[in-house]
């Protein structure tokens, strides 16, 4: 393949396809959609994914377990990890991970887990902890600040949305 043929490939200013112009074109008479049938009328659009009245492949395909995409985003990271990247003293928080790229996808809760081991003295501000974590921090003479995280919906008695901090007031 050489350049010039990609170029005339993908030329921005070639002609339409010129329909029902005589038989010598190859597209007159039926315009090269067959005779009869729903593909030759006016208007016709298939779906994407239609294959021709077989069995569709998102059909076909076995569904198994329970995806909820309306859960929050959750990244997670070790305190082993923490010990390897930050100097003792630092402050880890969620902006600061991701802006040393050590956490690369979109997250909307940052959860602190407990694998390995840390000897530095680290604030560590994070949405969630787990046990092993917050104690591990502690023990080595940092602070595990909880971030409040989104306002979870409550329904009441009646059926309607609250917010969590009117239910609190409701329920005092």
């Amino acid at each position: 393949m050489n350049l010039n043929d990609v170029i005339s490939a993908c030329d921005p200013k070639k002609a339409r396809k010129r329909l029902g112009r005589g038989t010598g074109s190859k597209l007159g008479k039926t315009c090269g959609r067959g005779h009869k049938g729903q593909g030759s009328r006016a208007g016709f659009s298939m779906h994407p994914l239609f294959e021709g009245g077989q069995l569709p492949l998102a059909r076909r395909v076995p569904k198994r377990g329970f995806n909820n995409r309306f859960a929050d985003k959750i990244a997670t990271i070790n305190v082993g990890d923490l010990e390897l990247l930050f100097d003792a003293g630092e402050v880890v928080n969620p902006a600061v991970l991701v802006e040393s790229q050590i956490i690369k996808e979109n997250f909307d809760q940052l959860k602190i887990l407990g694998y390995g081991e840390l000897t530095k003295k680290l604030t560590v501000e994070a949405h969630r902890f787990s046990q092993s974590a917050q104690k591990a921090i502690v023990k080595a003479g940092g602070e595990a600040i909880v971030i409040p995280g989104k306002k979870k919906l409550v329904r009441n008695k009646m059926g309607t949305r609250v917010t969590r901090k009117n239910y609190d007031k409701k329920k005092k």
